[in-house]
């Protein structure tokens, strides 16, 4: 057993090399109350443990008295066998207290025919029938060492929390004729990101070749992939191939740097080239997904790799987010995004322009709530079906805002899986105080001698009685 802030990757292998039963990862109620070095620390820690195949089991269990009395009691027998005498030792060996833990969980099997949910909707621009078509891309689900531990707050909480309030303000705008663009906005919440967006690729398979009528087959202007916004001072466009001048695309990357520099200083912003790598097994962004089959994407993101380890840690809490950054890119973009879509720049409407304010502001109290909700509970992919709480929440949600609001399904190849999803992710473990087999020698040593005093004291009573009333003579006597 041990607790994440004596946690370290060589006491970790340590004890894998010790062939113990199980190892027990004791994490705090509130990782707020963690240091930020312990922290980065485990986040970097958590790919490595996830790589590594072990025969041992390990549990990851979240503190409260009993757990934490139990782990005192057993540091407590640990460190006094290293620093007493062999006397000593064998004392406290005889007479303390163990503990048997205990799973009543059965042996993980893979489940069959698991379906990975995701929701489409969509506002309806208006003129002709070959209208652009602007796609919001945002994953929901959540990733790491502990699927039920895996709230993802940040990756990709915040890009969630981005998508349904761009629904919701677009929805108003496009309320009104004056206000309605001549652009569909197709909203898409996938899932299975963590997996290498299967969500995203069985909707594009569904949309791109299984059908003779999609709004993707038509006239895609671009895809705007969401991921982790909800906190530090910088946005990054993440492209796969560098947009070019004339283009919606160059457009959109010419009002993002113009609203930022004019509106917020303070945030730096960049774009930033990585070409697909085919060779590998996982893509990189969201974004590969649709460039991959020849449709202009691109992600935005505060974090500048993909690499990071926030986007997949159990570390990833509501704490880390800081809702004024996650507001502030919200407003970003979504004035980049209204000045391409009502061509506001070539209109004449100045740089320093605020679109979204009085009636039309972006709601921070929604946001927070919005984010409050979908950080109080875990998101990893085996964990969310189509009949999922979750998943009905969000739909109605987006149900709201955008028409024609409804769920895609994606399910892994009988033939040629490409994840494979197991049961008994949660377990309930029972502690036994037992004590050792050395107290039961010696134990069963005392009786043995009890035995042994009172088999000789029957055998020869009569002359223990004389004994005794010898004595009690010689007392009288005195």
């Amino acid at each position: 057993m041990m607790r994440l802030v004596d946690f370290s990757y060589e006491q970790y292998q340590k004890a894998l090399r010790q062939s113990a039963g199980a190892v027990v990862i004791i994490l705090p109620r509130s990782i707020s109350s963690v240091p930020q070095d312990v922290v980065r620390q485990f986040m970097e820690i958590e790919p490595e443990m996830l790589a590594m195949e072990t025969i041992v089991p390990v549990y990851f269990a979240v503190e409260d008295e009993e757990l934490l009395s139990i782990y005192e009691q057993t540091r407590a027998a640990s460190a006094s066998q290293g620093s007493a005498s062999a006397a000593e030792v064998l004392l406290h060996t005889a007479t303390a207290n163990g503990f048997q833990m205990v799973t009543s969980g059965a042996q993980s099997k893979a489940i069959n025919d698991w379906l990975i949910p995701s929701v489409e909707g969509r506002l309806t621009g208006l003129g002709g029938e070959d209208l652009p078509t602007v796609v919001i891309v945002a994953h929901y689900d959540s990733f790491g060492v502990a699927p039920w531990l895996s709230h993802g707050a940040d990756s990709n909480g915040s890009g969630i929390s981005v998508l349904l309030e761009l629904a919701r303000l677009f929805s108003r705008l496009y309320t009104y004729r004056r206000t309605h663009a001549g652009y569909n906005l197709l909203f898409f919440a996938s899932g299975g990101g963590k997996f290498n967006y299967q969500g995203t690729k069985r909707w594009l398979e569904d949309n791109l070749d299984h059908t003779d009528s999609s709004l993707l087959q038509d006239n895609v202007a671009f895809v705007l992939c969401l991921d982790t916004l909800g906190r530090g001072n910088s946005l990054h466009l993440h492209v796969s191939k560098p947009p070019k001048e004339g283009t919606l695309q160059h457009a959109f990357l010419r009002e993002l740097e113009m609203v930022v520099a004019s509106q917020f200083p303070e945030v730096k912003f960049s774009m930033v080239h990585k070409k697909i790598n085919l060779a590998e097994d996982m893509l990189a962004w969201e974004h590969e997904r649709f460039a991959i089959r020849r449709l202009p994407a691109f992600t935005i993101s505060h974090l500048e790799s993909h690499r990071d380890s926030l986007r997949n840690s159990i570390m990833d809490r509501r704490a880390r987010i800081d809702t004024k950054a996650l507001t502030r890119n919200t407003r970003i973009i979504a004035e980049a995004l209204t000045r391409v879509i009502y061509n506001l720049t070539d209109k004449g409407a100045p740089a320093d322009l605020q679109i979204f304010t009085d009636q039309m502001q972006i709601q921070q109290e929604q946001l927070e709530s919005v984010m409050d909700w979908l950080s109080s509970q875990p998101r990893a992919a085996q964990l969310i079906d189509k009949d999922s709480t979750f998943l009905n929440t969000l739909e109605y949600y987006m149900g709201r805002y955008l028409k024609d609001v409804k769920q895609h399904h994606v399910k892994a190849d009988k033939r040629d899986p490409e994840f494979v999803f197991y049961d008994q992710l949660k377990q309930v473990m029972n502690a036994y105080r037992v004590k050792p087999a050395i107290f039961d020698l010696l134990l069963a040593v005392c009786i043995a001698a009890y035995l042994g005093v009172a088999y000789v004291a029957v055998q020869h009573f009569g002359l223990l009685y004389k004994m005794i009333q010898r004595l009690s003579l010689k007392t009288k006597h005195q």
